[in-house]
């Protein structure tokens, strides 16, 4: 064979390679949800329809419910792992049941945006090792709506620190090797994002999730508010979360 007949082979089998890499389907990250309950049959009624869109797996991870969460969560076609209470204990036990690569830890009463499992894979497919969304409350007047939820926005921002019921994420690799959530009374949410950010970048995404406000109405919301950082800026200085867990159980 002559060397220009050798080179036109060559060319055809390089063409050849290169139209089967291009027409190969770009394999898809998979993406769990992972929503830890106990008590939450109403919000999981409400919330479970909506995320079949979003994820390749739903499951909830229940801490001992005494109302109908398990018939719901059944019904409704999640996965139910069952286990002690303990949000940190329920998001690892429930994210270890999955085998998704990408993880999305979402409280019963925090609603997603819509597309918010494509986000997800776009800024892990940035280089984002995991994240959280901005949020906003659902009530609470202008104050807590609007107000409230700007200053929640900009501590994300300026921290990198979305917070549980901002809808973290993770890489399943990076999960693991933030060695996945701690099992405290609270504050387990900051522990674990702390420990992602030394993993590789994170990433805030919009539109923001939509979360219930119970917590401010109840406690009352400037109380609430004030509670809250003092607890982030006596954790930030080294006090024990199981001492603060004192300091936020105080209504």
């Amino acid at each position: 064979m002559s060397d220009s007949a050798e080179c036109a082979v060559t060319r055809g089998l390089y063409a050849k390679k290169v139209s089967l890499l291009r027409s190969r389907p770009i394999l898809r990250p998979t993406l769990a949800i992972v929503v830890p309950t106990l008590d939450e049959e109403e919000h999981l009624a409400e919330l479970l329809p909506l995320l079949a869109a979003e994820a390749d797996e739903v499951v909830v991870s229940d801490g001992g419910s005494r109302d109908g969460s398990l018939a719901v969560a059944r019904h409704l076609g999640a996965r139910v792992i069952e286990g002690p209470a303990g949000r940190g204990g329920q998001l690892n036990r429930g994210a270890a049941a999955t085998v998704a690569d990408l993880l999305l830890f979402l409280h019963a009463d925090t609603r997603l945006p819509t597309g918010a499992g494509q986000r997800v894979r776009e800024a892990v497919a940035g280089g984002a090792v995991g994240g959280g969304f901005r949020v906003r409350f659902d009530s609470g007047g202008y104050w807590l709506e609007t107000v409230g939820s700007s200053l929640v926005n900009l501590r994300s921002r300026l921290t990198r620190l979305p917070l549980g019921d901002q809808a973290q994420f993770a890489t399943r690799a990076a999960w693991e090797a933030a060695g996945r959530y701690p099992d405290w009374p609270l504050l387990e949410d900051v522990h674990f994002m702390r420990r992602l950010k030394r993993q590789g970048p994170t990433a805030l995404l919009a539109p923001p999730v939509v979360t219930s406000s119970r917590r401010y109405v109840k406690g009352g919301k400037l109380a609430t508010v004030t509670r809250n950082w003092l607890i982030l800026t006596l954790y930030a200085c080294g006090v024990d979360p199981h001492r603060l867990a004192k300091l936020y159980k105080r209504k």
